[in-house]
């Protein structure tokens, strides 16, 4: 993993989904894919809501971005959403939520 990759994914370890404020969205499982190309100076990343009707949708695709943002200030940075496959509590990160409630 690269350390841009690593800062980003640190990045977005502080936005949270207003549904679930005790986890951020990458411990949710949320982030799905995180594409770096560096020649082109843009980032991608792909994602989910726990729900296809979230509330709140586009203030958290802007957080997602304005994150990433602060980690990759020289990029391009687009977030697109799916639902394949539809997000579900597996997806959940299993180390990380450990690491959240050790600390």
């Amino acid at each position: 993993m690269s350390e841009l990759q690593h800062k980003i994914e640190q990045a977005l370890q502080t936005v949270y989904d207003p549904d679930f404020p005790l986890v951020d969205i990458y411990t949710l499982g949320l982030i799905y894919t995180i594409t770096i190309q560096e020649k082109e100076k843009k980032i991608a990343i792909v994602m989910s809501f726990t729900t296809p009707v979230c509330p709140m949708a586009d203030y958290l695709l802007e957080s997602v971005k304005n994150a990433a943002q602060t980690v990759a200030e020289d990029y391009e940075i687009t977030v697109e959403t799916t639902f394949e496959p539809m997000w579900n509590p597996s997806m959940i990160r299993d180390e990380d939520l450990k690491r959240m409630f050790d600390q």
